[in-house]
C-alpha cells in the first residue's frame, strides 16, 4: 500500500509548541499544528477524518488486551507512557503464553511523520502497522477477524464506534482508522532540546559542546528534529547476522543487517538499547560508537569509531538527556 497525503491532527496542546500551519479536517474536529521547527508530516487524516471520539476510541483499543489472543496483551503493554511508549526497560518484550519477541520494543511519538514502520521498514502506513503486532505469533497471536467479533460483540465498543463513525457496523478498517487516529496524536516536541531551538532555554556549556558534538558525527543518520532519517543502516554492531532485517524487504544482500534508524527522542527514558536490547546505559552506546563499531560487509560506510575523549563521552550523553520530553510522558490525552 502506498501512502495516502493526508494530514494529522491533534487536540492537546501540552505538547505543541508553536502553531507553524494548521490543518483543519472540518465539521468542528480537532487541528493538527505541527511543532514549528518540524517538517511537514507524512500521514495526515483527509480519508480517515480525526474527530474527539475517534481519539477516544483509539486509545480505547490502543489499551485493550482484547486485541490479543488470549486477552492478556494490549499495545500499551509493550509501549508504556511512562517509559516515553517503549516496553518496561527490558531487552525482549513477553507476548501471549509469555514469548518473548525477536526485537527491541521501539518508542511510539511523532509518528504522524513516519514513511515506514517496523524495524525492516515492511509496513509502510501508520493505519496497517498495528496488524504486525496483532498478527505476530510471538506477540499478540490474534487474527483481525476473531478481533472484529469480540469487539462487535461489546456493547460499550458497538456505542464508541456510533460515535466515531457514525455507524455501529464494526470492521478492521474501523479498527485502523480509530487507532491511528490515536497514535498519530502522540507527539513528543517540548524537550529541553526544543525549548533550546526555540529560544526559550539556553544550554549549559557541556550541553552545548554535546549538541556540537552529535550534529559533527551523529546526526547524518540521526537528523534533526526528528533524531531519525528514517533509512536503514547498518551500524557496526555485528560482524555477521543471525537476521537478514531490511535485506527480507529488498531481498538485496547488500542489506543484510540493516535495521531502520531509531529515533533519538526519550532515549534516556527507553533503555536497553539496540534490536536485541544488548546495552543498558547510555555511557554503552557511547563506547560502541567511540571504539566498538565492526567491520561487516553491510556496515553503513559513515559509521565508523569515532575515537571519543572521556568528555566527549560525557558532553554528548548530556546533550542526548536534553531530548527527554517529560509532558509528553505524563501527559493524561496519551494516559490509559
Amino acid at each position: 500500500m502506498r501512502h495516502k497525503q493526508i494530514w494529522a491532527v491533534v487536540f492537546t496542546a501540552l505538547t505543541l509548541l508553536s502553531c507553524k500551519k494548521e490543518y483543519s479536517t472540518g465539521g468542528g474536529s480537532p487541528q493538527f499544528t505541527p511543532p514549528a521547527h518540524f517538517p511537514e508530516p507524512v500521514y495526515t487524516f483527509k480519508t480517515n477524518p480525526l474527530t474527539k471520539n475517534g481519539i477516544t476510541l483509539g486509545k480505547k483499543l490502543f489499551y485493550d488486551p482484547i486485541l490479543s489472543a488470549d486477552n492478556s496483551i494490549s499495545c500499551g503493554s509493550c509501549h508504556a507512557q511512562m517509559h516515553a511508549f517503549a516496553d518496561h526497560n527490558v531487552a525482549l518484550s513477553m507476548g501471549v503464553g509469555g514469548k518473548l519477541g525477536k526485537r527491541n520494543s521501539p518508542t511510539l511519538s511523532n509518528l504522524a511523520w513516519y514513511p515506514s514502520f517496523m524495524a525492516d521498514g515492511g509496513i509502510n502506513h501508520i493505519e496497517i502497522m498495528p496488524l504486525a503486532p496483532i498478527t505476530d505469533s510471538l506477540e499478540m497471536a490474534e487474527t483481525m477477524s476473531n478481533i472484529v467479533q469480540k469487539v462487535a460483540a461489546d456493547s460499550t465498543y458497538r456505542a464508541l464506534f456510533k460515535k466515531a463513525f457514525k455507524t455501529e457496523v464494526i470492521d478492521d478498517q474501523k479498527i485502523f482508522y480509530a487507532l491511528a487516529q490515536f497514535m498519530g496524536t502522540i507527539i513528543s516536541a517540548n524537550a529541553d532540546y526544543d525549548k533550546y531551538i526555540n529560544g526559550k532555554l539556553t544550554f549549559n556549556a557541556s550541553q552545548e559542546r554535546g549538541l556540537n558534538l552529535f550534529r559533527q558525527h551523529c546526526e547524518s543518520c540521526h537528523k534533526e528534529p526528528l533524531f531519525t532519517d528514517f533509512s536503514f543502516k547498518n551500524n557496526g554492531i555485528d560482524t555477521a547476522f543471525a537476521y537478514i532485517v531490511r535485506g527480507r524487504i529488498t531481498q538485496d544482500y547488500n542489506d543484510y543487517g540493516k535495521f531502520k534508524v531509531p529515533t533519538l527522542r526519550n532515549i534516556e527514558m527507553t533503555y536497553p538499547y539496540m534490536h536485541d536490547g544488548r546495552f543498558y546505559k547510555l555511557e554503552d552506546v557511547i563506547d560502541h560508537y567511540s571504539e566498538g563499531v565492526k567491520a561487516s560487509h553491510s556496515k553503513d560506510a559513515s559509521v565508523n569509531n569515532l575515537h571519543l575523549s572521556t568528555q566527549e563521552k560525557q558532553d554528548l550523553i548530556n546533550f542526548l538527556k536534553t531530548l527527554t520530553d517529560y509532558s509528553y510522558m505524563s501527559n493524561v490525552n496519551y494516559a490509559e
